[in-house]
């Protein structure tokens, strides 16, 4: 009796190990989603260290009330579908940098930090955008740039959209996160690099300014009318366009945004707006003209700067600046120094000598940048806050 009741007893337990296995197996391939604290905007996470804590949507925390906070899948940040497809090679970094930057800066003006929630773009693929960024033709019908015409002067048909780039914005809703807008910047070339033949020397091609404006017009019509026809996108999902004129290869700044639209609804765009967003290499030369420019009383600031740092260190190869502009107002500031040396301790003394002299010459009130370079990678860099007057010196020493 005693052996059919301990059977009896075994069986019971197994039946409730297995139970409790399957639900707990149901209940954690069911539950997604939207993990966030109600009142701090930081991420939560649950106690138990199992696989199924990193399953779902999660969010992460801001880190100040400028930026956004952005969208975790699975235990991973989501990242872009598409990003760095571009028509041709990138040759001048800056210009994907200040892309980026400056279609967020845009973003944040139409789509609040507070209320909205970034995701890097979902919904244009790898694929589609080299399509769409390659020459249209009989094997690629959906290429926006046009055919090759076969000339190999300034007669042939040029690249005029170099790459595109999607963010989407979000909302909660319950667990899960909705879309409720889309920004696209679209990068226009106002200079075609080329060959007449394969592996052959390199030339370029000047695009006018009509050109490139009217054809970026057209190019951004018809890419709204292809992402309203893609899956989860509705028709009242707002689809705002911002174009970008690519600085050409040998420049030492990054383009900038000239012009945005948006469709609230539907396939059309409404009128377009000018951006008179501008960006100023420092020091400028003279006989170019750039002594009328908006940055005039700013060079002269920076040409002291520079005239005071290489006195002190000489050994320096270069001080440059890009200064951004909205309209006459300064935006920002980076400045990269590149120099020879390689003792920590001259740069650290060098770091800290231009912390001091750097705010009697370079403006505040708004962000400024200073990268320390050699040629063995960055040695420093010095940032001040646009809401402070000092800087932030961060020396990156190797161990």
């Amino acid at each position: 009796m005693r052996a059919v009741k301990w059977l009896s007893t075994i069986g019971v337990v197994a039946v409730l190990i297995a139970a409790l296995v399957f639900f707990g197996n149901f209940f954690s391939k069911n539950s997604s989603s939207v993990s966030n604290s109600s009142n701090s905007g930081k991420t939560t996470t649950t106690a138990t260290k199992s696989s199924s804590s990193k399953k779902g949507i999660q969010i992460t925390e801001k880190n100040n009330d400028s930026s956004y906070q952005t969208v975790i899948k699975n235990g991973r940040y989501l990242t872009s579908k598409a990003r760095g497809v571009s028509a041709t090679q990138q040759n001048n970094t800056y210009n994907q940098v200040s892309f980026e930057n400056g279609l967020q800066d845009f973003a944040k003006e139409h789509f609040s930090t507070s209320k909205y929630i970034f995701q890097e773009g979902q919904y244009l693929t790898t694929d589609t955008a080299n399509n769409w960024l390659d020459r249209k033709s009989n094997d690629n019908p959906t290429g926006l740039n046009p055919e090759d015409n076969g000339k190999t002067d300034n007669s042939r048909n040029p690249i005029y959209l170099q790459t595109i780039e999607e963010q989407d914005f979000m909302t909660k809703d319950g667990n899960n996160l909705k879309l409720n807008g889309i920004v696209l910047g679209l990068a226009m070339n106002t200079q075609d690099t080329y060959q007449k033949e394969q592996y052959g020397s390199n030339y370029t091609q000047d695009i006018s300014n009509a050109d490139r404006i009217q054809q970026g017009k057209q190019m951004a019509n018809e890419v709204v009318k292809r992402y309203r026809n893609m899956s989860g996108i509705s028709n009242d999902i707002p689809i705002y366009v911002a174009m970008y004129s690519q600085s050409k290869d040998d420049s030492l700044a990054g383009g900038s945004f000239y012009s945005w639209n948006v469709s609230k609804s539907g396939n059309n765009l409404g009128s377009w707006t000018d951006i008179k967003d501008q960006t100023v290499v420092l020091p400028m030369q003279t006989g170019t003209g750039d002594e009328k420019s908006v940055a005039t009383k700013l060079n002269k600031s920076f040409t002291s700067f520079s005239e005071n740092i290489q006195s002190f260190f000489p050994n320096l190869s270069s001080v440059t600046g890009q200064a951004s502009y909205e309209g006459n107002n300064l935006k920002g500031l980076v400045v990269d120094v590149s120099t020879q040396f390689y003792s920590a301790t001259e740069i650290e003394s060098f770091a800290n000598y231009i912390a001091q002299s750097a705010p009697n010459y370079l403006p505040t009130g708004v962000p400024v940048k200073i990268k320390i370079e050699a040629s063995t990678g960055m040695q420093a860099y010095l940032i001040q806050r646009s809401d402070d007057s000092k800087y932030k010196v961060t020396i990156l020493n190797s161990y």
